[in-house]
Formats: structure tokens, C-alpha cells, sequence
């Protein structure tokens, strides 16, 4: 896998940081793109801050800085996107803002990349889906929904590619053991959750060529749930 070059989105956050830890060991060029600024990347990464992926705009000029830097782009890895509990009765609903975080970010991040991953021999797109949107419950149904979207989102796109040398794919990880998540579930057990370091590692088999045969797979990692 060395000498490719992969885009981690949403690379700042907890599977973010551990997909970009990840591809560095396995030799990889790699670039951020997040909405969050201020952020260290790594020695060698190419770290682009405060890009608003629900602009496609900003998703095109993102890809492009990358395409300057690297001058190819071999994988595509969407990992921006958000969470919220919320009970449909809320009076702040919030649908619109998961849709746009989950879904219309790897829709314009896909958009803008597909030039570029089409050039490759062995282009890749990696979706984070959600186990939890295969079936919903109290409170995650603006989340699900989204999640769902991207689901259906990798499906179609993978249909539509199937001509090129482009797969595209999708994770649908259980709970993620972060520190924000065993605060807000203090009585849970988090052995039986997934690490993000292990997440990381299937995402990047999906980004390589290894994964050639699959395109349109929605990969459950779900742990020991």
C-alpha cells in the first residue's frame, strides 16, 4: 500500500486519529479534512482545517489543495459526521443536522474525490455507516435515518462504479470505545465495545487494493455485542 494517498475526513476525531495512525505505519500519504481548526496532524500529513464538507464548494476546493499537494488520490475515507439522542417529540428536532453531517458530507467528499479515485488503478471509497441504524431505537431515529442514508448512499454508488476500477464500501461499527462514550454510559462495559484502532484497520483493508472484490458491502464490526 505505500505510496498511496488516502483522505481521512473528520481525521481529528477519535477513529479519525486512529485511522491516520494507522495509514502511517502502513507507509501512506495521507491528508485531513475536518471542520475542526487548530489542530496538530502528524509529520507528513497534510492537514486542512475548518472545510465545511456540507459545502460542496469547500469539498471541491479541499480535494483539489490535496490533488496540488499529492497529485493523486487513491482512497477516500468518510469519517465526518456526528451523533445525537433525541426523541422525536423534541422541539429542536434535529434530522436536518444529522442528515448534513452524516450524510451530505461523504456525498460532496465523494463528489469531489471521484475524478480523481476514477485516475487511480485501485481507487477506494469507505463509508462509516452504523450498525445501529440497521434497526433503530428510542431516541436514535434522526441518527439512524442518516445512517441509513449513507448506507443506501454506498450501495447505489457502488452500482454506479461498477465499470471502473472504484469500489466503494461501508462500515457499520457498534459503539465506539471512546472516552466521551464511557462517560455518557459510566455503567456499560466497554471490553465488548470496538476500538477505534481496530475499526481503523478494517477501514484501511476496504482502502486497499486487497479489497478489490468487494464494492457495495456494508461490513459489520461490531465487537463482542
Amino acid at each position: 500500500m505505500s505510496n498511496r494517498v488516502i483522505i481521512v475526513t473528520g481525521g481529528h476525531g477519535d477513529l479519525g486519529r486512529a485511522v491516520v495512525e494507522q495509514a502511517l505505519a502502513d507507509g501512506l500519504d495521507v491528508a485531513i479534512i475536518d471542520h475542526a481548526m487548530g489542530h496538530a496532524a502528524p509529520a507528513g500529513v497534510q492537514e486542512l482545517g475548518g472545510v465545511d464538507l456540507t459545502d460542496p464548494a469547500a469539498a471541491d476546493k479541499a480535494i483539489a489543495a490535496v490533488m496540488t499537494r499529492f497529485g493523486r488520490i487513491d482512497a477516500l475515507l468518510n469519517i465526518a459526521g456526528g451523533f445525537v439522542w433525541q426523541t422525536t417529540d423534541d422541539d429542536k428536532p434535529a434530522w436536518d443536522k444529522m442528515f448534513a453531517l452524516n450524510l451530505t458530507t461523504a456525498l460532496n467528499a465523494s463528489r469531489a474525490a471521484l475524478p480523481h479515485l476514477k485516475a487511480s488503478d485501485e481507487g477506494r471509497i469507505v463509508n462509516v455507516g452504523a450498525n445501529g441504524a440497521l434497526r433503530s431505537a428510542a431516541g436514535m431515529g434522526a441518527y439512524a435515518a442518516s445512517k441509513a442514508a449513507v448506507h443506501r448512499l454506498t450501495e447505489s454508488l457502488a452500482e454506479e462504479l461498477k465499470t471502473t476500477s472504484v469500489t466503494v464500501n461501508a462500515v457499520l461499527p457498534s459503539i465506539l470505545d471512546t472516552q466521551r462514550n464511557r462517560a455518557d454510559m459510566p455503567d456499560a462495559d466497554p471490553s465488548t465495545w470496538v476500538a477505534p484502532a481496530d475499526l481503523a484497520r478494517v477501514m484501511l483493508f476496504l482502502a486497499s487494493p486487497d479489497s478489490r472484490a468487494m464494492t457495495g458491502a456494508l461490513v459489520p464490526v461490531t465487537g463482542r455485542v
